[in-house]
């Protein structure tokens, strides 16, 4: 499989304030999500992958592009749909996507002949002539997607691309963007909505504090290895958990009727049923319990907090 891009102890600084720690990475082809709280480093990071933030230290290379030096033929080859409007209201979606692809270096009449193109395959062949001050934010995003796409890259970087969308029109979104990388184009989608990831990509980037805390499949995001269960009691689930307890299980999430159980490394559910009648509560609902990606998310942040709090009380014993 090849590699999109290649990090290696990439550091970006505003100040004091260190937005990339030391990352280092080899990201190959395929759809992927780039996750992290506000302020881990996920813009700064994709706009360092076009050129447009210089790195303080370390080494990139993005489609086999040295950065700095090649940052032009890199955004020759990369397509960027920013989250923020970015366009004169009083241009056409067809002259505005027509100077998308001169700004990448297509001769005009292919810029033109591209636009009419890619307007029709986000949907927007019909209002291409109105002017963009008139759309929608549905259109808006569509039009933002098809300026990104007017030149055929090999990479599309998508920050927060259905964010304002309503249920419809972010599904909408999200099957134009399946649609893409089914054609062969490499996907980066910035976004805080996990659901968004989870639909559309095969692995996912998650930073902290401008630091690498994952990169892997999703799969492998959610499979943390734990032995858990989804139990729903008639009554008694305070008896049920304190039973469960007894026996070394831990209750990863407590909604009432409802428990989350992590069971200890060589239980069963036969421990489980044994809990409940020491309890004296009956089982209506038992399933082997899978993370979600939002779980996972927070489980993996969650450990990534306790590990830095732990080494800063080391620091200051």
């Amino acid at each position: 499989m090849a590699v999109l891009f290649e990090l290696h102890n990439v550091r970006k600084r505003y100040g004091s304030f260190e937005a990339l720690k030391g990352i280092t990475v080899s990201v190959e082809e395929g759809t992927m999500g780039l996750l992290g709280p506000n302020g881990a480093g996920k813009s700064t990071l994709i706009k360092a992958l076009l050129g447009l933030l210089p790195f303080d230290e370390g080494q990139a290379t993005v489609l086999g592009h040295r950065l700095p030096e090649a940052a032009q033929l890199i955004r020759r080859d990369v397509g960027y749909m920013p989250e923020n409007d970015c366009y004169l209201p009083r241009m056409t979606a067809v002259q505005y996507v027509t100077f998308a692809g001169r700004l990448c270096g297509m001769p005009r009449r292919d810029a033109f002949q591209r636009a009419h193109e890619t307007l029709h395959y986000v949907g927007l062949g019909e209002a291409r002539y109105r002017r963009l001050g008139t759309f929608s934010t549905g259109m808006k995003q569509r039009v933002k997607l098809a300026q990104a796409l007017v030149h055929g890259p090999k990479l599309v970087l998508l920050d927060e691309p259905t964010n304002g969308l309503d249920p419809d029109g972010r599904d909408q979104m999200l099957a134009l963007i399946m649609d893409v990388a089914r054609r062969g184009v490499s996907v980066m989608l910035s976004t805080h909505i996990l659901y968004d990831v989870e639909q559309t990509c095969e692995r996912a980037i998650l930073l902290n504090h401008g630091g690498l805390v994952h990169y892997g499949t999703i799969t492998s995001m959610k499979d943390d290895k734990r032995n858990n269960y989804e139990i729903k009691v008639r009554e008694g689930a305070d008896r049920m958990a304190a039973s469960l307890k007894a026996r070394g299980a831990t209750i990863e999430e407590d909604r009432g009727a409802l428990l989350v159980v992590a069971l200890p490394e060589g239980q069963t559910t036969t421990s489980i049923l044994q809990a409940a009648v020491e309890a004296k509560v009956q089982i209506r609902h038992m399933v082997p319990y899978d993370l979600t990606l939002e779980t996972a998310f927070l489980n993996i942040i969650g450990q990534e907090r306790e590990s830095e709090a732990q080494a800063s009380a080391a620091k200051e014993s």
